[in-house]
């Protein structure tokens, strides 16, 4: 895993050079410890830069930049692809060289062959850039998933790229600036959908997404990939429920083996859930070696505890097990790094257990592991889907139109005086407000709270027109999709890639760890997206075909617990010491200059989460990050 940055200017005054490229790459350096390079063209204003973290081919073959044999052909990449080998035989056959033993060198070669088309062809989580001398364009592409980031900057007079923000920053033609529409959907979603960021100027490359630029400044973005799959679907209607169990435990298999492809120690973050238990039960018939797996947990809140799972499945499938325990000093001393590490904030607290279970398996000598992000999207482990279909769409189906909106804003109000059911309340909102049942997983501020708070936003403020978008799309793509299908294909395109995803890729990167996700196999997800819903919610518990497939396999006790999500005692942290330093914070920053949050409803909202009327954690830790990444990365306040 690396870090890429890159410069394609349309005008000679646009800055490009190796130097300023290796600038670039060097905000990165976290990404890639163990090698840099860098490349330029001055005829054809073009400059591409690498930071490499080995993990296949270790030796200097790897070197990035890398050319095609004769010069023609430029990459700068980042990722890993599963099926290079047998792509690389194919490649052979047809008369290409090869000078090393790197998935870098076959996407080249596949490229020559098949041009921009060959990310189809491609298994695994990539983005990387390509420039063609003797087409003289650019290609920038992104796997299907979204696993691995690109984001750019598109100019007049020249395009600017990279892995973070922070590359692209560093180019004297792109400042850091707001984009003050980005951040009221910042505060209803806890991230920026994507193409756009909080950064005015620069976008995100969207999952299954390819953008090939002239030297004239011209562009085209091209979808190569939909999780709608007529194969897939037809396999699975012409399956009993046996044939599908095994079938998922079969792909689930494939993916996890093929995510062991390593030059370098690799292992699992365990939590001790059914995700988690799962990569280490599975890859634990795949090795003749131990699996290392890594746990935490945070010290004084067994609320939030799972270390007892994780040692059953340690003890279980006898694996060579870590474990960190985090308290209070623990949050105060790295808050500042999380902030200087996702310069884009990403309100996901999460971030904080995973730095600390990356940082342990970096320092133990492990540079892979594999993680679980995906199986509560495709599964629909969430129990925030099953209310939806539960109470949501009823709400809408039998409640008359003209009374759903008093009772929506009835709902509100009452949840936010009562300090209960704030969810279910917004959830109601939600389906009050739109015509959609569904607008993502883990909102945060909308409806009344969220015009209270969004000083001047009114009219920009409502963000439901992002979900209704993703909705009709996938309406459009497959009419006869049923609801959990179309709640997939919601999260897929929004959350994951851009939040959760992007999470995992900014906190593991920072510890020079490649994070591989083998619940996002293509496949996989093609197949049980097309699963009929009661394969994945049954008897009151999402998961169930996952849970079927690993039964006999995993402890009972694993399987049939109750979903906990990763332990972080953040409406407890927030109720103490912390809690004083993120109200400071928020009302001291520069964000407040600009009248974007209303002071005085941020106070009541500090002081009602204080005093435990209601669980306000999730709105203060949005508030909290979006102020401290403000003042770092847009007013160049120190922390």
């Amino acid at each position: 895993m690396c870090g890429i940055s890159g410069i394609l200017g349309f005008a000679d005054s646009f800055a490009v050079s190796e130097e300023l490229a290796r600038e670039m790459a060097a905000t990165q350096s976290h990404r890639g410890p163990d090698d840099d390079g860098a490349w330029t063209n001055p005829a054809h204003r073009v400059a591409l830069s690498h930071r490499r973290l080995s993990i296949i081919d270790l030796s200097a073959a790897g070197h990035q930049p890398m050319s095609n044999e004769d010069g023609t052909v430029w990459i700068t990449y980042n990722g890993e692809v599963y099926n290079h080998d047998a792509l690389r035989s194919e490649l052979e056959a047809k008369g290409h060289t090869y000078r090393s033993r790197t998935d870098t060198e076959t996407i080249l070669h596949l490229y020559e062959e098949e041009g921009p088309d060959c990310v189809a062809r491609l298994d695994g989580m990539f983005a990387f850039a390509i420039w063609d001398a003797r087409r003289r364009s650019l290609l920038l592409a992104r796997d299907r998933l979204g696993v691995k980031p690109l984001l750019y900057a598109l100019l007049p007079q020249g395009l600017v790229f990279g892995s973070e923000a922070r590359a692209i920053l560093r180019h004297p033609a792109v400042r850091p600036e707001l984009d003050e529409a980005a951040f009221y959907d910042y505060l209803t979603f806890a991230f920026v959908p994507q193409p756009d960021t909080l950064f005015k100027g620069i976008h995100k490359l969207a999952a299954a997404e390819y953008m090939v630029v002239e030297p004239d400044g011209r562009s085209r973005r091209e979808r190569y990939w939909s999780p709608w799959s007529a194969k897939a679907a037809a396999a699975a209607r012409a399956m009993g429920e046996e044939e599908m169990i095994s079938h998922t435990r079969e792909l689930l298999a494939d993916s996890i083996e093929k995510r062991m492809m390593s030059d370098v120690p690799f292992g699992v973050f365990l939590s001790g859930g059914v995700d988690s238990s799962t990569n280490v039960a599975l890859m634990a018939e795949r090795s003749s070696q131990p699996i290392r797996t890594y746990s935490t947990a945070p010290k004084g809140h067994p609320r939030y505890d799972e270390l007892a799972y994780a040692r059953m499945v340690v003890q279980r499938f006898g694996t060579d097990h870590h474990e960190v325990i985090i308290d209070d000093d623990d949050l105060a001393g790295y808050i500042p790094q999380l902030i200087e590490h996702q310069d884009e904030p990403a309100s996901d607290w999460t971030a904080i257990p995973q730095h600390f279970v990356t940082r342990l398996a970096r320092d133990s000598g492990t540079t892979v592991v594999q993680v679980g992000e995906g199986a509560d999207e495709i599964f629909h482990g969430y129990k925030g889907y099953a209310d939806h279909r539960r109470f949501v769409v009823p709400f809408q189906q039998r409640v008359p139109g003209w009374a759903q909106r008093p009772i929506g804003d009835a709902a509100v109000w009452l949840t936010e005086r009562l300090g209960r059911g704030i969810r279910h309340g917004e959830a109601i909102y939600d389906a009050a407000a739109s015509p959609i049942p569904y607008w993502g997983g883990a909102l945060c501020f909308r409806g009344p709270l969220k015009d209270r708070i969004a000083r001047n936003g009114a009219g920009r403020s409502d963000s439901r027109r992002i979900p209704e978008a993703v909705w009709r799309e996938a309406e459009a793509e497959q009419p006869d999709a049923d609801l959990f299908q179309k709640m997939t294909y919601v999260e897929l395109k929004q959350r994951l890639s851009e939040l959760l995803l992007m999470r995992l890729d900014r906190i593991t990167m920072a510890s020079s760890v490649e994070g591989r996700d083998p619940f996002l196999d293509h496949r996989l997800v093609e197949f049980v997206v097309a699963l009929p819903p009661h394969m994945k919610y049954r008897d009151g518990s999402g998961k169930y075909v996952l849970k079927q497939a690993m039964r006999g396999t995993l402890p009972d006790e694993i399987l049939d617990r109750r979903k906990q999500g990763f332990g972080t005692p953040m409406p407890e942290w927030l109720r103490g010491r912390f809690g004083e330093l993120a109200e400071r914070t928020v009302l001291s920053s520069a964000l407040r200059e600009r009248g974007l949050l209303d002071t005085d409803q941020v106070v009541r909202l500090f002081a009602a989460h204080r005093a435990g009327r209601g669980d306000w954690s999730y709105h203060l830790w949005n508030l909290y990050s979006v102020s401290a990444w403000y003042d770092r990365w847009v007013a160049g306040r120190s922390a």
